[in-house]
């Protein structure tokens, strides 16, 4: 069995090596110079090599010592700097942020300059990624997901939060409800239409339908997509109807490119994204100045989102959705 490594002794054998004598190294190490000639003795017991020769006044390394310096050098500096950087954890300028795809390039993109301008000197690295964060695997400080029940106890000993509210309805691009039925009702104007889901979406056409008593025959036609990106861009090109977050498609909804298929029918909102990060992040000023931007951006966003609700003369319905869904997607 290898014996125990002496790290204090390495310590005591570099800044020897560094400094050139006992009583300098002492110095440095606030120790007495015979405590530091202990560790080098033990030191050499240990490897069973010599690692100084006297020169003087001055030590001077070995072959062996040379060897040996080089690699405790680099060994303890690493150490040093890790020292440091975790130190500075608390006010560090980096912000390592990961959100899900669409609320990434849909939302907190565009409004990420305003970020910028306000914190130049900040080092932010945003990884846009489906899957959530493993904080114990992860070099990351704060994730932004799409999902119910975050809030749960699930995640004890996470700080988890509610940035954001989906606001869904159905929406198409003004050519495209012009080539519905006129007059028809909202069960035979679905089953006529080409209806367009997004795969990871927490309310998606079934649920949707059933909340608002629509029995429709069961044939639909159906686009399923991967990301509310790829979505929102088919209903844009005319493609169909899509359920869709008013959380993403705002802009377009503001500008009349796609626009409400059943005005008379409520919106639905639920608590949709979440900030989850483990509890001690919030030490971060990096990640409280973060979360309170993106709640002041999230109150402008809120702001413009009732006047289109109000132009639209659209209603909103509350409801709750099964505390153990999760999604990753959107």
């Amino acid at each position: 069995m290898a014996r125990a490594l002496n790290l204090n002794a390495y310590l005591y054998f570099e800044t020897v090596a560094r400094r050139g004598t006992i009583t300098r190294a002492a110095e440095e190490l606030t120790v007495s110079p015979s405590a530091v000639s202990q560790q080098i003795k033990l030191l050499e017991q240990y490897l069973g090599v010599r690692l100084f020769r006297r020169e003087g006044r001055r030590l001077s390394l070995t072959l062996e010592g040379e060897q040996l310096f080089q690699t405790s050098s680099t060994s303890l500096t690493m150490l040093r700097d890790a020292q440091r950087n975790l130190g500075r954890t608390r006010e560090s300028r980096r912000l390592n942020l990961r959100v899900t795809p669409s609320f990434g390039v849909r939302w907190l993109a565009p409004r990420l300059h305003d970020f910028i301008t306000r914190y130049p000197d900040w080092d932010l690295r945003v990884d846009a990624a489906p899957d959530p964060t493993d904080f114990n695997r992860e070099v990351m400080d704060l994730d932004i997901r799409y999902g119910s029940g975050l809030g749960s106890d699930h995640w004890s000993g996470f700080h988890t939060r509610v940035v954001m509210h989906d606001h869904v309805l159905p929406l198409c691009s003004p050519d495209y409800l012009a080539s519905l039925p006129k007059g028809a009702s909202p069960a035979d104007l679905f089953d006529a239409a080409r209806l367009i889901d997004s795969a990871r979406a927490l309310c998606q056409w079934d649920l949707w339908l059933l909340q608002n008593g629509i029995a429709t025959r069961g044939n639909r036609k159906t686009i399923l997509m991967d990301r509310s990106s790829m979505s929102l861009q088919l209903a844009l090109d005319g493609a169909g109807i899509v359920l869709e977050s008013l959380a993403l498609a705002l802009p377009e909804v503001s500008e009349g490119r796609l626009v409400p298929v059943t005005p008379k029918l409520p919106v639905l909102r639920f608590p949709a994204y979440w900030a989850l990060c483990p509890t001690r992040h919030l030490q971060r000023r990096a990640v409280r100045l973060f979360l309170d931007w993106q709640e002041a951006e999230a109150e402008i966003h809120d702001q413009t989102l009732n006047k289109v609700l109000a132009q639209h003369s659209l209603k909103v319905q509350d409801i709750e959705l099964d505390a153990v869904q999760r999604s990753d997607g959107p």
